[in-house]
């Protein structure tokens, strides 16, 4: 097996059997750890444990009331030192990607209740004499995730009531200075979706990937602090430092093998080009 599938695989890594649904209105909107469920089991007006999981009762039955709820839950959490710090922006809490919220939670509690989260990555790519090559953040010493590891031009979470585009928009601006014009040349070319477990509970993450040729003329420049900047690398570069280390941040490593195989540049038999494309997008996954 090609050595970029181990990057893969450790994406794709949890236990079933150690988290239990996490439900509103039986539909499952999350994964809580079987060891977690003590600590909320006092929230007697916030839950209720069934055979299908653990429920937010029936009574907070909309919207406002489940998110006052839950922050109560979070706070407290928060206090007792089990959770990281808030990170100060809202997450919808929703089963799949253009549904209705059922509430909104802090970015930082959601791998506690296994609450899936999406993402927008670009990949910054150009050519030149020496082929395709990609623009690379260094992250900044201060991230919460994989600090000084090595990333995509622009990346980030989608916050709650913001799309897709529009999230790509704000980030390229804030991360990269992409000018949104620049921008609107990015082509979607798909999804990567993975689900691990994490010490903090549970990753179940979907990432919508975006390729832009970026001219000749543009350098990136982050203004938000979250690089320390960024170097041009040629795409052969790049796959050796995934096959070969872990210097990449965990799911770029995923969007770079995705950019891989689209462009035909990892020498991979037929078969197995297909498992690898099909691993990316969600066929490791495994559901109890």
């Amino acid at each position: 097996m090609t050595p970029y599938f181990r990057h893969i695989l450790a994406c794709n890594t949890w236990d079933p059997g150690r988290f239990v649904p996490f439900l509103v209105d039986d539909q499952r909107i999350g994964w809580i750890r079987r060891d977690r469920l003590p600590l909320l089991s006092k929230f007697t007006d916030v839950f209720v444990t069934g055979a299908k999981g653990i429920h937010v009762v029936d009574r907070l039955s909309d919207f406002e009331s489940r998110g006052a709820a839950i922050e109560k839950v979070g706070q407290a959490l928060l206090d007792g030192g089990h959770v990281p710090p808030f990170r100060q922006e809202l997450f919808a809490a929703v089963a799949a990607w253009g549904q209705e919220p059922c509430f909104e939670l802090d970015r930082g509690l959601l791998p506690f209740f296994g609450v899936k989260g999406f993402g927008v990555h670009l990949n910054g790519y150009f050519e030149d004499a020496g082929g395709l090559g990609m623009w690379i953040g260094h992250r900044s010493a201060t991230k919460k995730v994989d600090p000084f590891k090595l990333d995509n031009v622009v990346a980030g979470g989608i916050a709650s009531g913001h799309g897709v585009f529009e999230t790509l928009i704000k980030e390229g601006a804030e991360e990269a200075a992409m000018p949104a014009k620049l921008l609107e040349g990015a082509i979607s070319v798909g999804e990567i979706r993975y689900r691990l477990e994490i010490p903090e509970g549970m990753r179940d993450d979907v990432l919508f990937v975006y390729d832009l040729e970026v001219p000749d003329d543009f350098s990136p420049e982050n203004t938000d602090g979250e690089f320390d900047f960024f170097e041009r690398m040629s795409v052969s570069r790049c796959l050796e430092l995934v096959a070969m280390t872990d210097l990449f941040k965990f799911n770029v490593n995923l969007t770079i093998i995705d950019f891989a195989l689209r462009h035909r540049l990892i020498e991979v038999d037929v078969p197995e080009h297909g498992f690898l494309k099909g691993a990316l997008r969600g066929d490791l996954i495994r559901e109890p």
